[in-house]
């Protein structure tokens, strides 16, 4: 028993480090702690508070201020900062509040709700200014060990830490846009975390934190965050234009089903369904064909008529939000090649040149 004791107690003090901290001593911590400590301090000075301003009339008309608070993550010293659309949508004013308590006026650059990110700038000098290292989401794996930093709850420079729970996640966005390859994560986010650092143990920024999944408003573990593939992809557009140019096919689509391809008669039994072409559009111009009869098939209405999409590029589609996510890929000016059974019946092959998608005023 004195053994397996003594055993156990060598085992203990191997997996500790001292570390200084405390005055006239170390502090022993783990090696996973140290870990922590570390990541922390190289990153938390690059995480800021973000508030934002803006008017609203009150039950007597009276115009009075609405206050919001969120996170954001320095990505270089030029004072670029990066966080959600959420968290400056109809903002009148921006402030940014750095980690050494300094409060700095914010300007939007860019921001793209589609992705739910955003930056703004600030005129800090450089030497006030620590930014993040970029990482590689696409190279994560479930288990892989993550550390988020933020702002919850108006609580500046919080840590929690977790897991990649799973990935290639699907989140819609505010404007009901559906997300790809969100990440998925168990560490700690709540109200004020959003545009926040999801970080791995390297400290490199692997994701921007934008929501959580929960019943009481407050971090039951299931937390999502925007990996840094698509911040590499969207941010130098938005420095740069102040949004980001979408490809576009010009023609709504659902998906089409056996079902319903067998009740009807159709060719095709899986497959990207045109519903409209739009008039002057690239869909329209490749000649393209929307759908032009109404038809119940069971409790519901289906467009029939229009062009069947069953591949692009080669590759066979199953449902309309694979030719959408297809096309996100794709950038304005590119061809696509479209497998399609015109009227449902005869196989054909169109290209369709792809334009920047007509933006929202």
């Amino acid at each position: 028993m004195c053994m397996r004791g003594a055993v156990l107690g060598i085992v203990l003090l191997v997996g500790a480090i001292v570390v200084p901290g405390l005055p006239g001593k170390g502090l022993a911590v783990t090696e996973e702690e140290q870990n922590n400590v570390e990541v922390y301090r190289g990153a938390a000075p690059a995480v800021v508070n973000i508030t934002s301003i803006s008017l609203e009339r009150d039950f007597f008309f009276n115009i009075v201020p609405r206050q919001g608070t969120g996170s954001g993550c320095i990505i270089n010293t030029e004072g670029y900062i990066l966080t959600n659309h959420h968290v400056i949508e109809d903002a009148q004013r921006l402030e940014v509040t750095l980690a050494d308590g300094s409060k700095w006026r914010g300007k939007l650059v860019g921001t793209d709700p589609d992705s739910d990110l955003a930056v703004i700038k600030i005129e800090a000098p450089r030497e006030r200014l620590v930014s993040l290292p970029m990482g590689d989401s696409n190279t994560l794996l479930v288990g892989q060990k993550v550390l988020a930093i933020g702002n919850p709850f108006g609580l500046g420079q919080t840590l929690s830490t977790g897991v990649v729970s799973s990935l290639k996640r699907t989140l819609r966005a505010g404007n009901g846009v559906l997300m790809e390859d969100i990440i998925q994560t168990d560490a700690s986010i709540n109200p004020g975390n959003s545009g926040g650092a999801l970080l791995d143990s390297s400290g490199r920024l692997i994701g921007v934190n934008t929501a959580i999944f929960s019943p009481t408003g407050a971090s039951v573990g299931i937390g999502f965050a925007i990996p840094v593939a698509t911040v590499r992809r969207l941010v130098p557009e938005l420095i740069a234009k102040g949004y980001y140019a979408y490809p576009w096919i010009g023609a709504t689509v659902t998906t089409l089903v056996p079902e319903d391809a067998r009740a009807v008669g159709l060719v095709a039994e899986r497959g990207a369904l045109i519903v409209e072409a739009v008039r002057g559009g690239p869909a329209a111009k490749a000649g393209l064909q929307g759908g032009t009869r109404r038809v119940r098939v069971g409790n519901r209405i289906i467009i029939l008529g229009g062009d069947v999409v069953v591949a692009v590029d080669g590759r066979n589609l199953e449902t309309a939000e694979d030719l959408i996510s297809t096309i996100r890929e794709k950038r304005p000016g590119d061809i696509i090649t479209l497998e399609v059974y015109r009227g449902g019946l005869q196989r054909d092959r169109v290209r369709v040149l792809l334009e920047e998608r007509p933006r929202q005023r």
